[in-house]
């Protein structure tokens, strides 16, 4: 998956709220859902994602509130960057 975005299978999740992203006068809504992570340390936790025609955010479940903040703010570059190339190219 291009610029970061993690392309899930499956996306259920504990639901945070909103993220709202405008782009080139597109508006989109990611909802920001927390999830568990395997502790293997394959993967960096959280981030963007898209699922067939649902995007949003991840964020680790167990994660302390400074990280997930920061999961968040990696999560909405991630999706301007997405969005950028779908709208403005």
């Amino acid at each position: 998956m291009q610029n970061g975005a993690q392309n899930m299978s499956t996306v259920s999740g504990r639901l945070l709220g909103f993220v709202r992203v405008v782009v080139g006068g597109h508006v989109c809504d990611l909802a920001v859902q927390a999830v568990s992570f395997d502790t293997d340390g394959e993967r960096m936790a959280g981030g963007f994602f898209v699922h067939d025609d649902q995007l949003g955010i991840i964020v680790d479940d167990a994660a302390p509130a400074s990280q997930v903040q920061a999961q968040i703010e990696k999560g909405t570059a991630e999706a301007v960057r997405h969005l950028s190339k779908k709208y403005l190219n």
